[in-house]
């Protein structure tokens, strides 16, 4: 029988339209994030390390204050390495009490504690904080900025580029979503102690004006569960604002920490209701399942050639994966490994990776490694196994 063009595609479709259902219900499984008021936004769950919502995080903008999180990086990785203690009070120079912008308001005739010119930094957002500090660490402020392009480049922001310490316009200052978010996150994962200070709500330094001694995070004083990071403002970069908040959840041992990062928007109110925005919607939308815990083997496969004959493969951090709300028990694992495995392997090598999906898409894969080392065995072992090997 010939069909007609009209009957065929009627046929056509009838055959489609059930295939066009199914993917459509597939795709709809991922939940859309809400709409954001903001030129660039992303949202990260730092427990799982995945990205939960995004805009442009590659594309380069004016960083602003955002800036002052790697002056701080800085100066906590002094303070670790003992070049700075928190009691030390640092000069105040001239070009850091002329400093334009938002400031603590100290002056050359003031020898001032780190600790306080950290809070000044944090805080207050201080540009003359920042500067002190600054010169404190690198000597000079010029020298200071080749340091925050160093870091940069080692924690691999490689879309960053810094031209001062403290965040205001410069040709050529400028970063990413995606970098501010490897910067906060190494900050908290790195100085855990340190980021305390992001959560302080007021700080003035004794002596100073009682103006400027309030967090510009509005978001610590509408939800308890944020407790940084930072706030940013220029004409040009328009109000940023990078955020974290932890919650506990019942069926997640330490809780899940999202980061949340706004560029651009219009005003400090709109940057704090649509960091909100998205951390709400990523707490109740994804759910967070830990498949394995630090150091649990998530394979123990043959090796060959080796004193012992398995090898435990796994992470030394917890597995954490996000999935919508209501699909964990659609999550699968597989690992993906060489083979065979020849001893020796040393602790930590890297081993192959695991590959976590939900259905047929693949939610993530990372990276595995040899929990213990496996020593090469003897020359009787080596023999016999290399025979056993040809055989098989």
């Amino acid at each position: 029988m010939i069909l007609s063009p009209r009957a065929l595609r009627a046929l056509l479709l009838s055959l489609i339209s059930p295939l066009l259902f199914i993917a459509g219900a597939a795709r709809a499984q991922v939940p859309a994030p809400p709409e954001i008021a903001a030129r660039n936004y992303m949202l990260l769950d730092v427990t799982s390390g995945q990205v939960l919502a995004q805009k442009d995080i590659d594309a380069q903008i004016e960083p602003a204050s955002l800036t002052k999180l790697m002056s701080a990086y800085l100066v906590f990785d002094a303070l670790r390495s003992k070049k700075l203690t928190m009691d030390q009070k640092l000069p105040v120079s001239e070009r850091a009490w002329k400093m334009p912008g938002s400031r603590m308001f100290i002056d050359p005739k003031m020898q001032v504690p780190v600790e306080d010119l950290i809070k000044g930094l944090i805080v207050q957002s201080g540009n003359d904080a920042t500067v002190a500090l600054a010169e404190g660490v690198g000597g000079t402020v010029e020298h200071f900025v080749e340091m925050m392009n160093e870091q940069a480049k080692a924690l691999g922001m490689n879309n960053t580029t810094f031209k001062n310490p403290e965040g205001l316009p410069a040709p050529g200052h400028l970063t990413t979503a995606r970098d501010l978010s490897i910067l906060a996150t190494r900050l908290m994962r790195e100085f855990p102690e340190e980021v305390r200070i992001y959560s302080i709500k007021k700080y003035r330094y004794p002596g100073t004006p009682a103006s400027n001694d309030t967090n510009r995070n509005t978001l610590l004083f509408r939800d308890p569960t944020v407790d940084g990071l930072k706030t940013g403002h220029t004409d040009s970069a328009g109000y940023c604002l990078i955020a974290t908040a932890k919650r506990d959840f019942p069926n997640l041992a330490g809780g899940r920490r999202l980061l949340s990062i706004v560029l651009g928007a219009s005003s400090e109110n709109v940057r704090a209701n649509e960091s909100q925005k998205l951390l709400n919607w990523g707490f109740t939308a994804y759910d967070d399942v830990r498949l394995f815990d630090a150091n649990q083997p998530v394979a123990t496969p043959r090796v060959w050639k080796g004193k012992t004959d398995a090898l435990k493969l796994g992470r030394t951090e917890p597995i954490v994966v996000s999935v919508p709300s209501g699909a964990a028990s659609k999550v699968t694992t597989e690992v993906a490994r060489p083979e065979p495995l020849v001893a020796p392997f040393a602790k930590n090598q890297p081993v192959g990776s695991l590959k976590i999906k939900m259905g047929d898409q693949l939610i993530t894969e990372l990276p595995l490694v040899a929990l213990e080392p496996v020593e090469q065995a003897g020359v009787l072992g080596r023999t016999w196994d290399a025979l056993r090997l040809w055989i098989k």
